[in-house]
């Protein structure tokens, strides 16, 4: 029998074409298995999830919390503080005074509803790919649902399969209207049930294909209601409206409860159909809790309102996506972020080559924190709400890191330390700032000033420090400055500190220090009056 003999170099030609083989094939199998699911809590904080730090009266979540594990949670997330703004800044990635959902559709004081010719994640999604598959299952509500032809709008506005409730609020979780691709349907399934059967239901019809999932349950939000048997644990509640009256926060944590086993069922058999595996997972509440079911003394701030109470939201993204997982990020997130973020998840790097020049998008992809190659990916959040009927209520407020300021539709404003006061009691701008406060005050103004294109907003004076006013006796040119910068007395002690707060220079000798390699910006130089216990503050653009 002859034989043939393979050299070395053959040996090493025919390895590099397996591994090319299946390198290529793996990457097929990832790319054709794309999937992502954002699931979103109607009404929920994060007081009632044991894993966020300003936890109160929590709830057993034991099917989210599988995804702390798998992904990034994020604790600094910001929402809109109501449902329909929320929902309008993830579909189209733009804030709602660009959109001009600024409230609850359909609700007291109102909002416009959503302009169908806003570009959306699934109709980006389908410049992309148009073998990706799209539904938007359960809560709408960024239209009325008549006239009658605004059921198709889902459709319209990018979505393969629309199926779910219209309105925000359902009358009952038992007996409610379902619209199915524009058709009604009476429905007394459990509304968390039937949007999972829904959802399991579409996604098993989408063989081979990848797919993006909108899930948005109605619940935790009201009305509040006993769960059918084996979704709660406590079994001493009634489900009598005069026990659900009494105990609302008990019905509350029954209804999240009952959405945490829906969500299981739904891991389950996506597991069975060997798809948990190769999708990502978002989940996140949409605003904070209403103010029957806050967990705050002053409910006035919840649901409704810019206070950190109505905006901060769980925010958790997980799966075969992220890079090393298990990880808790103090990022500044906004769920405006989502947009982007979901565009990359499938690959569209290029998403925003595609955005007309007349829709500015907000949105800021956190893929790199997802990849874990930076910490962060915006240096300030931004939420607002405002009514086609105003009430006090109506504002914006924005926020760095540590601090926050409110911006209210009446005129005032209001500014806090967020690392020392978390929820919002002490109004730095009733006292004197110091020269940290002052700095963030005034980064965050220039900063909303820009944003909005609203003019200086920064107040002339705050306290008794006046702001745009140095000694009357010592003054400081060229201002803006490139590199040098002089005082009428050079050996005049001053401090230097950036918009955030960071000493630049600490002396009496500035006059000698050459900036040329400092970045521009806006700088302050803060000269210290012990004498009369105020600062003296100028600020400083370096070019």
């Amino acid at each position: 029998m002859k034989t043939t003999k393979v050299s070395n170099h053959q040996t090493i030609f025919y390895k590099l074409i397996v591994i090319i083989f299946i390198f290529t094939l793996s990457n097929l199998n990832v790319f054709a298995q794309r999937n992502v699911v954002l699931i979103i809590a109607d009404d929920l904080g994060t007081d009632y999830c044991g894993f966020y730090e300003n936890y109160g009266d929590t709830v057993a979540l034991p099917n989210i919390r599988t995804l702390l594990s798998k992904g990034v949670r994020f604790k600094n997330a910001m929402s809109n503080p109501v449902c329909s703004s929320t929902r309008a800044g993830i579909l189209t990635g733009r804030y709602s005074f660009r959109t001009g959902v600024g409230n609850i559709v359909g609700g007291i004081g109102g909002s416009n509803p959503l302009d169908t010719s806003e570009v959306t994640i699934p109709l980006l999604l389908k410049i992309f790919n148009t073998n990706i598959a799209t539904a938007n299952i359960g809560k709408w509500h960024l239209h009325q649902p008549m006239p009658i032809g605004n059921l198709l709008f889902p459709n319209i506005m990018g979505y393969d399969h629309f199926e779910g409730p219209f309105i925000g609020q359902l009358p009952s979780y038992t007996n409610w209207t379902k619209y199915t691709n524009g058709v009604a349907s009476t429905i007394t399934t459990y509304a968390t049930t039937e949007n999972v059967n829904n959802a399991l239901t579409w996604i098993n019809n989408q063989t081979g294909k990848p797919f993006f999932l909108w899930l948005a349950f109605n619940a935790p939000h009201s009305p509040y209601h006993l769960p059918p048997a084996g979704m709660y644990s406590n079994t001493s509640l009634s489900g009598t409206q005069q026990n659900i009256n009494t105990q609302p926060k008990e019905y509350f944590k029954a209804s999240l409860e009952a959405l945490d086993f829906e969500i299981g069922r739904l891991f389950d058999s996506l597991q069975t159909i060997n798809r948990l595996d190769s999708t990502d997972f978002i989940f996140i509440g949409d605003n904070g809790n209403s103010t029957l079911t806050a967990q705050i003394a002053d409910t006035s701030r919840a649901k409704g309102t810019v206070y950190q109470y109505g905006v901060h939201v769980p925010f958790i993204i997980a799966g075969p996506s992220i890079l090393n997982p298990g990880r808790v990020s103090d990022a500044l997130v906004n769920t405006a972020d989502l947009f982007a973020t979901i565009q990359e998840l499938f690959g569209n790097q290029n998403w925003l080559n595609h955005i007309p020049l007349n829709k500015p998008i907000d949105s800021k992809s956190l893929n790199p924190i997802l990849k874990d190659t930076v910490s962060s990916v915006r240096d300030w959040s931004f939420c607002e709400i405002f009514k086609l009927v105003p009430d006090a209520a109506d504002g914006k407020a924005i926020r760095n890191t540590n601090f926050k300021l409110f911006n209210f539709d009446d005129g005032h404003q209001e500014f806090y330390n967020l690392s020392a006061d978390s929820l919002e009691q002490n109004n730095l701008l009733n006292g004197v700032l110091n020269p940290n406060e002052l700095a963030n005050y005034n980064y965050l103004c220039t900063e909303y000033s820009n944003l909005l294109g609203a003019g200086n907003i920064c107040s002339a004076t705050v306290g008794e420090i006046e702001i745009n006013k140095f000694s009357e006796s010592i003054k400081v040119y060229p201002n803006p400055f490139s590199s040098k910068m002089q005082l009428t007395y050079p050996k005049t002690c001053v401090k230097m500190i950036d918009a955030l707060g960071n000493i630049i220079y600490n002396g009496c000798r500035i006059g000698d220090q050459d900036f040329s390699k400092l970045s521009s910006g806006m700088f302050f130089l803060i000269l210290d009056s012990p004498q009369n216990k105020s600062f003296d503050v100028l600020k400083l653009v370096k070019y």
